[in-house]
């Protein structure tokens, strides 16, 4: 079974209160999810934001994703393309390779701001609530 999974961080401050978003969508019932992460950096929000988002597809039991997010470093990275060589992240995206290997079939893509309005929105929602 395949499923999206819609993934986005937000930080105000840099570093500074952090949140994140995530969606994943099947064909059928969909999963959302958001949560403030205290004091990070955008990067480590977009990091936080992937995982919980894996995490959640691996619960509903999908094999293959296909992972969306606006954030290029995160996306490139993950892909291979770039060297993770902050310190802060080199932990996240061991954890966020160590879920991708999970998956029979995984994919990732950089999307447009646009087009990942809803993982947005989840993740200033969980900036607002705090």
């Amino acid at each position: 079974m395949t499923t999206i999974v819609e993934f986005d961080g937000a930080s105000r401050g840099n570093p500074g209160p952090a949140g994140i978003g995530y969606r994943v969508l099947p064909d059928g019932d969909g999963v959302e999810g958001h949560e403030y992460i205290g004091k990070a950096t955008n990067n480590e929000a977009e990091y936080t934001a992937l995982i919980r988002g894996l995490e959640s597809a691996l619960e509903k039991g999908y094999s293959e994703v296909i992972a969306e997010g606006d954030s290029q470093l995160v996306v490139r990275q993950v892909r291979g393309q770039y060297n993770v060589g902050a310190d802060n992240l080199i932990p996240l995206y061991k954890e966020a390779r160590t879920l991708v290997e999970e998956f029979d079939e995984f994919e990732i893509r950089h999307v447009k701001r646009s087009k990942n309005e809803g993982a947005d929105d989840l993740a200033n929602e969980a900036l607002d609530e705090r």
